[in-house]
């Protein structure tokens, strides 16, 4: 294990202080482990990223298989590690309490593996198509392509309402598309193959035969070990999950968080959470540096009276 040099993380910190304004204990299990391996990882990395990244010379040709789950653990940098954690929490909320805990591991741990060999296959066929073999080489890293899956799925959910991407209104159903093009418009560097191989697997899920091998796959496992599957089940808020699961032992707790996430997210779209996030954590850091000067303030004045008081 690789500790990552010591020095000042302003997105770690930043993506601290948004997981404690949510609350701990308002993260589903789940979306809060998710969030704390990437963050550990980030921190001690299991191998450098040169030896954690997702390439087909990499992964395929020279059999490093266990690529395919380090490079969606291991981050760049910290702002890298905080926008995608920043997204993986709203998402991770939404989704696991309208899932399930245990379902929603499930469709992680299987976007996780799946958005990894969509993405080889993606880079082998621009390789061989466009007669590059650059394409082989290229070395992604990151959870962006598995959060691209998760909106996908998100959207297949709430499919209503527009985003504001770049100023203009988007349906909701095209968001995915049109973020994609975006970032990749504003950020040449980042993996265009892996965040569309993201949206293929959130697809694969939502329209292809994803969701029904993996029913088809619980349902053996449960028939071999005895375990019985519960069912989905939807109330008239739309919440759907597992009837035999609550988080907190009590019946009670879906509806409730349910209630208290659509209070606190106040109806805004990720897009407007994030932007709101990221200027609460800010004023929140400023305001922590105006309470420091006060308190020096007050502290210089105590001390020029004691002075002053020992002179008379």
């Amino acid at each position: 294990m690789h500790r990552r040099s010591r020095g000042i993380n302003t997105g770690l910190l930043l993506l601290f202080s948004q997981i404690f304004h949510v609350g701990v204990s308002n993260i589903p299990p789940v979306t809060l482990a998710t969030l704390a391996v990437n963050i550990w990882l980030f921190l001690n990395p299991l191998k450098p990223l040169q030896s954690s990244c997702l390439s087909v010379e990499k992964c395929y040709q020279q059999k490093d298989w266990q690529r395919l789950l380090l490079s969606p653990l291991h981050h760049a940098d910290d702002w890298h590690l905080y926008f995608n954690m920043v997204s993986m929490l709203w998402k991770g909320i939404n989704l696991e309490r309208r899932l399930g805990s245990r379902w929603f591991a499930y469709v992680l741990a299987t976007f996780v593996l799946f958005t990894g060999v969509v993405y080889l296959l993606l880079q082998v066929a621009c390789a061989e198509f466009m007669d590059e073999p650059d394409f082989r080489r290229n070395c992604a890293v990151g959870f962006s392509g598995v959060l691209f899956a998760l909106k996908v799925l998100n959207n297949h959910y709430c499919p209503g309402g527009f985003v504001n991407i770049l100023g203009c209104p988007v349906p909701n159903k095209l968001a995915c598309w049109a973020e994609l093009l975006a970032i990749h418009f504003l950020s040449p560097g980042t993996s265009f193959a892996g965040h569309l191989a993201g949206i293929l697997v959130g697809l694969m899920y939502t329209r292809g035969p994803l969701k029904k091998i993996m029913e088809t796959c619980a349902d053996t496992v449960c028939s071999t070990t005895g375990y019985s599957r519960q069912p989905y089940y939807f109330n008239s808020s739309g919440y759907s999950g597992y009837q035999d699961h609550h988080l907190y032992g009590s019946p009670r707790y879906n509806g409730e968080a349910l209630r208290n996430y659509d209070a606190y997210t106040a109806g805004l779209s990720e897009e407007e959470q994030l932007e709101r996030a990221l200027r609460a954590s800010l004023r929140d850091q400023d305001k922590t540096q105006k309470n420091r000067f006060q308190a020096l303030l007050t502290s210089d004045s105590a001390h020029r009276v004691v002075a002053t008081n020992v002179m008379w």
